[in-house]
């Protein structure tokens, strides 16, 4: 089993760029199928994620080209509509191939989606929503076989604004009779860049980036050129390196305002932040402050995707901090990892309280989900001795080569296989 050998107390100094991120690029991939057009993706991420849904497309009967960090996909051949379950296992993003593959063929065989085990991530507002538009849904042994004659536009009134299934509903709209609106839509970055995608394929969707998002039903689509937008978690993550670390990093090829809440509570602990155009300038504090409620929310609330890491940080901080999950039910176990490295975390539902400590040190850990390894690295580069982190294919599907880029900004981290 591959994991990283972590030796503490370098502190991170250099500068870098920003891949394309993991959370965009597997729906616009999704949406491929949907025109019978060749698709040109590029500022694609190289990741386990990224290498199930290529595989996925290429079950489904997709010509796929993969150079360099540009993805060409050709759905024209498309002629199958069972999606393997093994991959769906594998990925919970695959879900959203229900609403493309509907769109494109008025039917899908899927099974219900696997991923991180980070508690209860229902996809009945998926269900709803699509069956809403027209489609039949049996559901049996696990499996979900999805028909629909032709998908009707609909109004949408989601309970929670889920991504997922916004980005369900808006892949099962661009091709439906008629006009498709999502009322308390997700306004994620990501959301945005599909609706980009989609547009220059010529399909019709407005408003994504705010809680109402209009689909207007075409015909025709187009071949297209994309380019996938930079990875905010992957830039938050870097940054809270350079804050525990006390280094001094500079990130190139980041949006700002889609770090934005991230900025806010990393100042919080006394971080220093410059921002210029597209770039940022990350300094840590000598002494990490204490944050006194860091609480989860869609966004443009802070990430969950950040939780993690941050509890890293604030391990470390000076006095006592809250943080409030709010998002995902099963997301602190990362937290027994870090009290394996010293930290003082107290977890209550899901609620954790955190008191700083004067020093981690460097202990045999196991990455249980993806942001949850990426804490584990985080507190590895501080923490005095050697780290251990195991089990990180799971940081591998949201971190392309973590450990070199680390080890670029002076990091003491290899990976062992």
């Amino acid at each position: 089993m591959e994991k990283y050998i972590i030796n503490g107390g370098n502190r991170l100094t250099g500068e870098l760029s920003i891949s394309g991120a993991k959370n965009a690029v597997l729906p616009i991939l999704a949406a491929t199928v949907i025109s019978g057009n060749k698709s040109i993706i590029s500022n694609i991420p190289n990741l386990r994620d990224v290498q199930i849904m290529k595989d996925i497309l290429l079950t489904l009967g997709c010509t796929v080209e993969h150079e360099g960090n540009t993805i060409t996909v050709d759905s024209r051949p498309l002629d199958k509509i069972i999606v393997p379950e093994e991959l769906v296992g594998e990925m919970r993003s695959s879900i959203i191939l229900m609403g493309a593959m509907l769109s494109r063929t008025g039917e899908v065989i899927i099974s219900y989606p696997g991923g991180c085990e980070i508690g209860p991530r229902p996809i009945d507002l998926h269900l709803k929503a699509i069956r809403d538009m027209g489609a039949e849904i049996e559901e049996s042994h696990g499996h979900l076989h999805c028909k629909a004659t032709k998908l009707k536009g609909a109004e949408i009134q989601l309970d929670y604004p889920s991504v997922g299934a916004t980005e369900n509903i808006i892949l099962a709209g661009v091709r439906a009779e008629g006009t498709t609106i999502i009322r308390n839509a997700a306004r994620e970055p990501e959301i945005i860049d599909l609706q980009s995608y989609l547009n220059k394929a010529g399909a019709k969707v407005s408003g994504a980036g705010t809680s109402v998002i209009t689909i207007e039903g075409v015909e025709e689509f187009k071949d297209v050129n994309h380019n996938i937008i930079s990875d905010r978690i992957v830039a938050g993550t870097i940054m809270t390196a350079a804050a525990i670390t006390g280094g001094d990093i500079i990130i190139n090829n980041i949006v700002v305002d889609h770090v934005l809440s991230i900025i806010a509570k990393l100042r919080e602990a006394g971080v220093v932040i410059y921002t210029n155009g597209n770039s940022m300038k990350v300094m840590g504090p000598r002494k990490i402050n204490s944050i006194e409620m860091l609480q989860t929310l869609p966004y443009p609330g802070f990430p969950t995707d950040m939780q993690a890491q941050m509890m890293a940080l604030l391990s470390v901080a000076n006095g006592t901090s809250v943080i409030s999950e709010t998002v995902f039910e099963n997301r602190f176990k990362h937290a027994e990892e870090l009290a394996r490295m010293g930290a003082n975390i107290k977890t209550f539902g899901k609620v954790a309280v955190i008191k700083g400590v004067k020093e981690l040190t460097g202990a045999r850990t196991t990455a249980k989900d993806l942001r949850g390894g990426a804490a584990l690295v985080l507190a590895g580069l501080v923490a005095k001795g050697t780290t251990e982190v195991h089990d990180i294919y799971h940081i591998e599907r949201g971190y392309e080569n973590l450990h070199l880029i680390l080890q670029k900004l002076g990091g003491d981290i290899i990976k062992i296989n």
